[in-house]
Order: structure tokens, then C-alpha cells, then sequence
């Protein structure tokens, strides 16, 4: 007996729409981000804390040249430490930053 042959025929073209697609045309629809866990939606409000509270810091700063040197320092640890996800090691860099930030304030805020 010979063997069964099955053609399929599956649509050459898949046009899905999305709101991106039909309220902007032309636009690159990117696929839909899944909303965060809880813990990491806390631990990322922490985060931007720290960084409004460091960035608030720096305008105390008398000299112009060390307010832009310290706020290109933290941006920066802020932008290397951006793909951490595990909350053990954002919690961990979340205290270090924080004494870090204290240390810095201390010394050169003069609190």
C-alpha cells in the first residue's frame, strides 16, 4: 500500500491588527509587554526612588562641575545595573547604592 500523501494549505499572509497598527499606519507594532510582579514592581518604584532622591541631592551641590560629575556617575550605575531582573541582586545594589549615596551626601553635601 503506498503512503498517504496530506497537502495542507495554510494562508500565505497573516495580517494581524493591532491598535498600534490602526491608529498609527506605518508605525512598527511591537508585541505586548507582560505586566511585572508584584515584588518586581515594588522593588522597581525602590529603584526610581533612589534615583529621584540622588538626582534631588545634586542641585545642593555649590559647584556646577561636581554636580554634573556626580549625576553622570550615578546615571551611569543606574544604566549598567538597568538589565538586572533577579530581585535578590536588585535588592542587594538598591543597599548599595543607598550607602554609597549616604557616604557621598555626607562628604559633599555636608548633611
Amino acid at each position: 500500500m503506498p503512503p498517504l500523501r496530506l497537502r495542507l494549505r495554510l494562508p500565505i499572509t497573516i495580517h494581524i491588527r493591532t491598535h498600534a497598527t490602526t491608529t498609527h499606519p506605518g508605525r512598527r507594532c511591537l508585541p505586548p509587554k507582560t505586566a511585572p510582579s508584584l515584588p518586581h514592581f515594588l522593588l522597581r518604584l525602590r529603584v526610581l526612588s533612589l534615583y529621584r532622591r540622588i538626582m534631588r541631592a545634586t542641585y545642593k551641590i555649590p559647584g556646577s562641575a561636581t554636580r554634573t560629575e556626580l549625576r553622570a556617575f550615578a546615571r551611569v550605575e543606574f544604566e549598567r545595573n538597568r538589565g538586572v531582573t533577579d530581585l535578590g541582586n536588585v535588592r542587594y545594589l538598591v543597599g548599595i547604592g543607598k550607602a554609597e549615596f549616604e557616604r557621598v551626601e555626607r562628604g559633599v553635601v555636608g548633611y
